[in-house]
């Protein structure tokens, strides 16, 4: 599937979604929330999906909004708002809670929106030379695409609070230390590494790692003695399925699992 900011292609289970508008540094604008959306609802009704990889063209994974399109358009910018975070927050929920892993994978500036967006992703290899950052606050603007949810994630609220007040931008090493990506690498290594876990992901037990996914996602939203009913009831259900009963045999047998997603 091509749309007009993105494109999506799908072999052995593995979703690759691509930023495709690198030549303007893969913005946040109309295109973009429309196609995110729909992408990501589309997404959800893929036979066999077992992870998802997500990386974009160009020099720079996301510049986040486009302020040379935002500047002749400033007295509709509410209303702009408003129509784009309709389509991109929903586009964000069904991407945290789709129930395979999504990998990122980041080169080059990443900023405002791009940062809140690889942030959500349950695994980020970014390269040495990359620049990660939060400039809301820089332009007079607060924060959306889920910055508040996704930094406080990785990062903890205070930490997270502090990078975007302060409009901090962030090198690899330094943004591996905070807590805002996973794993960091030589540029020319990014794509081949991100890949590699990606892969991994679609040969994994595609149910446990769902429900791991929703477990982490109900943390701290419940009381304790609920989130522990719940992960006793998923592991039960968890257990029934023939992922689960391959990896204990592959234990026992000494072998490597073959999982079949199911």
């Amino acid at each position: 599937m091509t749309l007009s900011s993105m494109r999506v292609e799908i072999q052995e289970g593995l979703a690759t979604v691509t930023l495709a508008q690198g030549a303007r540094g893969n913005p946040f604008d109309d295109d973009f929330t429309r196609d995110f959306r729909q992408v990501f609802c589309d997404l959800w009704e893929v036979k066999g999906l077992r992870a998802v990889l997500l990386k974009a063209e160009g020099p720079n994974f996301s510049l986040g909004g486009d302020l040379k399109a935002f500047y002749p358009k400033r007295a509709e910018l509410p209303a702009i708002v408003r129509r784009w975070t309709a389509d991109l927050h929903m586009g964000l929920q069904r991407a945290w809670k789709l129930p395979v892993p999504v990998v990122c994978a980041v080169q080059g500036f990443c900023m405002g929106g791009g940062t809140a967006l690889m942030a959500g992703c349950d695994v980020v290899v970014a390269a040495e030379s990359a620049r990660i950052g939060s400039a809301f606050a820089q332009i007079g603007f607060s924060c959306d695409s889920g910055s508040t949810i996704t930094l406080s994630a990785r990062m903890g609220p205070s930490r997270a609070r502090r990078f975007v007040l302060l409009a901090e931008v962030l090198q690899g090493a330094e943004a591996l230390q905070a807590g805002l990506v996973d794993k960091v690498v030589a540029e020319a290594q990014v794509q081949e590494e991100a890949l590699a876990i990606a892969r991994r992901f679609a040969a994994g037990p595609t149910v446990a790692f769902g429900e791991i996914k929703r477990l982490f996602l109900r943390a701290g939203t419940t009381q304790p003695e609920a989130q522990l009913e719940e992960e006793a009831l998923t592991l039960a259900r968890v257990a029934a399925t023939a992922d689960a009963q391959e990896g204990i045999a592959a234990m026992v047998e000494k072998r490597k699992p073959v999982f079949q997603g199911r």
